[in-house]
């Protein structure tokens, strides 16, 4: 059983996850997500099930998503009664290549302790999505997240491109030592909240806007009437915007002025 299991974690490793070991920080995760009985919860890599069997406790319904063929065999012996019932979906696919609008129009939460390598990829994913969570609950990187939640001043690309869709927010630290196999370094579990295209109501400015932060932060230290040359001196006037200033310490509203008064004509 011991040479069963290492193999298993060995697999794990090689497809860059790192299994939750201790059921207390499956909790802390659920409690995060302020989750009710009449939820529907979509999570990324259940693993061995230790959050979903956390997840079933407290939710309707879990769909999950596991691109190892093994794990999905075991979740479905593991889980066998709440797959019979209906109360869990086992998805074998790589969530990169799973359309969220196929939940549609069923409200649901996004759960996750994903692989470091695609955070990036499942925040933009389903933030920029048709059929986009009510909220997101994902275990990522510690310096991600404190990327992520990062005051004006410091802002990213990363940043910006969450807080025009929600809220973000670190609810707790996880040490290194609660995976198998450890990572090298710490997690966070990261909450983005009030999840909304509120900001992005005219695909045009968005269009706009992403290739204007694209732009700016190619040249991240440089002054924005250079990395933006070719955007017209008037519209920096027009949304108080100082040429001088960085584009980390330029606000989501301030971008969104540039956005809506600015032709882009590059990439």
């Amino acid at each position: 059983m011991q040479k069963k299991n290492a193999q298993k974690l060995r697999h794990g490793a090689r497809l860059g996850q790192h299994f939750l070991t201790r059921p207390e920080i499956a909790g802390w995760i659920a409690d995060a997500a302020a989750l009710s009985s009449n939820d529907t919860v979509l999570e990324i890599g259940p693993g061995h099930g230790i959050l979903t069997r956390e997840l079933l406790k407290r939710v309707g319904k879990v769909i999950a998503v596991e691109k190892d063929p093994s794990l999905v065999t075991e979740l479905k012996q593991t889980f066998a009664a709440e797959v019979e019932t209906g109360r869990l979906t086992l998805i074998e696919q790589d969530i990169r290549d799973f359309d969220p609008y196929t939940l549609h129009p069923t409200p649901y939460t996004l759960i996750a302790n994903i692989p470091y390598y695609i955070t990036g990829y499942i925040i933009r994913k389903f933030l920029t999505t048709r059929h986009q969570p009510f909220s997101m609950v994902l275990l990522v990187q510690k310096e991600v997240a404190e990327r992520v939640v990062a005051k004006d001043g410091k802002e990213s690309l990363l940043s910006l491109s969450v807080k025009l869709f929600g809220t973000p927010s670190i609810a707790h630290v996880v040490k290194a030592g609660a995976f198998s196999p450890p990572p090298k370094v710490d997690s966070a579990v990261l909450c983005v909240e009030a999840i909304s295209r509120k900001n992005m109501t005219d695909p045009i400015v968005e269009e706009r806007l992403f290739s204007l932060l694209h732009q700016a932060f190619r040249e991240k230290r440089k002054q924005i009437g250079h990395s933006l040359r070719a955007t017209d001196r008037a519209t920096f006037k027009i949304c108080g915007v100082d040429e001088r200033t960085r584009p980390e310490d330029i606000t989501i509203d301030k971008w969104l002025c540039l956005a809506k008064h600015t032709q882009v004509t590059g990439s």
